[in-house]
């Protein structure tokens, strides 16, 4: 172990996260963690000394341009991280890399073969999977003896059974890969460990788990494994967004094609980023910011991503054969009460029944005392698991194999 820490570089949509974990023998320990978020109109940025909690938060110059958005940050997130740490005591950098497709689902070490399988998936996730390869080429030249590590959030979803992974095409284009991956699995990952050292009984039941962020999906968990999720082939699918569509009827994507003359670059713009929370609401993608609106259009759009919520929780609870629990993370589910309170009003039937103190105070448990079913809010931290697996892949001094 002469190289004392690990790095953490984790490209989002709308935010580009660095964590610098310090390696022991109990596993990795957070040291420092760095965030640009409000891409790609905004950078605010934010520090946090892990070790003792002290924060920095504050808005820098903004993008030139929205398309330049994720390669300043990446600059900037770099030029800041090595003011903070020696390159040369980076044992390893490690990256979340959205799309793994079907042969990537364990952390591997990045070569130039493994770029060129993933560069093929960017068509999969044009939101995510280029920013994540970009930072590994970058990262790759800047510390060109340092390994680059990736970990795919489709990876934790290979358990599916196959009537949750297939669709009703062509059996040839399924065993060709066209099916359902499922994405956010980082964070289930994270939730589900978390949630196995501190109610053991409950992780082994029948969980629905909703990641809800800027990008937003649930899954269907037994005995700690994803079992159902909303999320398809692509990161398009499932519940409404931040700009992304969710479900959407295929035959809508033909009449635009056919009938309104929309080119598919033109529509893959719309429907990733002009679509979902900020194309029903015509004012933001941002939770927060529909909530603190009088305008008809984002109560138009509250109202419909909780109404959506709703359906999935029905959805994933009949694919589970019944519900343990329900468990809420990701920046709505950590941040928002009001959102927490409005999904859960409408779930009675299952036995849900939040708290009111509870929920405003954001505990981790967060149901009434008498609920049928538990509800909690466990914070993700993709870093974390991100570091643990840069740990796993680096002890064995070799890439594991998918």
């Amino acid at each position: 172990m002469s190289r004392p820490l690990i790095v953490t570089l984790n490209a989002g949509s709308s935010s580009l996260r660095c964590a610098v974990f310090e390696r022991s023998e109990d596993g990795p320990r957070p040291r420092l963690r760095l965030s640009l978020r409000g891409l790609p109109d905004r950078m605010i940025w934010e520090r946090q000394d892990a070790r003792n909690g002290e924060t920095e938060d504050r808005d820098l110059d903004p993008p030139d341009t929205p398309s330049k958005a994720q390669a300043t940050a990446r600059a900037e997130i770099l030029r800041r991280l090595l003011d903070e740490i020696a390159a040369d005591d980076i044992a390893a950098v490690v990256h979340r890399v959205v799309h793994g497709g079907r042969n990537y689902v364990v952390p591997v070490m990045v070569d130039d073969a493994v770029l060129t399988d993933l560069e093929a998936l960017s068509p999969l996730a044009p939101s995510h999977q280029p920013h994540n390869l970009a930072a590994i080429r970058e990262l790759s030249e800047r510390l060109a003896d340092t390994p680059q590590i990736a970990c795919f959030d489709t990876a934790f979803h290979h358990t599916l059974p196959r009537n949750d992974r297939i669709f009703a095409l062509p059996h040839a284009l399924t065993e060709e890969g066209v099916h359902r991956y499922g994405f956010h699995g980082l964070s289930f990952e994270h939730v589900a460990a978390t949630l196995a050292e501190t109610a053991p009984d409950l992780a082994r039941g029948r969980l629905v788990m909703a990641h809800l962020g800027h990008g937003v999906s649930m899954c269907a968990m037994q005995d700690g494994c994803s079992a159902a999720t909303t999320m398809g082939m692509t990161a398009l699918d499932g519940l409404p967004m931040g700009s992304r569509v969710g479900a959407l009827d295929p035959g809508i994507v033909l009449y635009l094609i056919e009938e309104r003359g929309m080119a598919p670059a033109d529509l893959r713009q719309m429907l990733y980023e002009r679509s979902g929370l900020q194309g029903m609401s015509g004012i933001s993608g941002e939770m927060d910011e529909l909530l603190a609106s009088d305008s008809e259009g984002a109560a138009r759009a509250v109202d419909f991503f909780v109404y959506r919520c709703q359906r999935e929780i029905g959805s994933l609870t009949a694919a589970l054969g019944g519900l343990d629990g329900l468990i809420l993370t990701g920046g709505m589910g950590e941040h928002a009460p009001e959102i927490r309170r409005r999904i859960c009003a409408g779930l009675g039937w299952l036995g849900v029944a939040l708290d009111e103190d509870a929920n405003r105070t954001g505990a981790t448990r967060l149901s009434a005392p008498d609920a049928r079913v538990p509800v909690m809010m466990i914070p993700t931290d993709e870093e974390t698991v991100l570091a643990r697996h840069a740990e796993e892949v680096l002890s064995r001094g070799n890439a594991i194999t998918g």
